[in-house]
């Protein structure tokens, strides 16, 4: 397999209250961040739990791609999201894509303001400690 996995864990987002809880808005910004990327979209489903119980309840969105797959999972209650993201490589190199539309969803949240929950506790993006995120270049 010729591939890259990138998984960012952030908590204490300082971003949008509406991404947290809209599946219009997350879906419009995960489309929009796929398109910049340079990626194509072929489909995707953007699920809201209990909806009408409170509005503190988070949102599942996977957009599907010609070269793989967004994950997006948003928990309002804790500030927290995690974003996954995986592009294959075998026809191109799509390494620079996937940090790109990684380091889209996590400026989104403020990444500047967000806290990591990692084992080890070390970032990719913005100041150390501010959040984390990791990658695994598949062979």
């Amino acid at each position: 397999m010729q591939g890259l996995h990138l998984t960012a864990d952030l908590r204490d987002c300082s971003g949008s209250p509406l991404l947290m809880t809209d599946t219009t808005a997350l879906r419009a910004l995960c489309l929009a961040a796929v398109t910049d990327a340079g990626l194509v979209a072929v489909s995707e489903l953007f699920h809201r739990f209990n909806p009408h119980a409170d509005r503190q309840s988070g949102i599942t969105g996977v957009v599907l791609l010609a070269e793989s797959h967004l994950a997006v999972h948003t928990w309002p209650e804790l500030g927290g999201v995690t974003i996954d993201v995986y592009v294959c490589n075998f026809g191109a190199d799509n390494t620079h894509k996937a940090h790109a539309l990684l380091e889209a969803g996590a400026l989104s949240v403020d990444i500047a303001d967000a806290r990591a929950e990692t084992p080890d506790e070390v970032p990719m993006y913005g100041e150390p400690g501010t959040a984390a995120v990791t990658g695994w270049a598949l062979q």
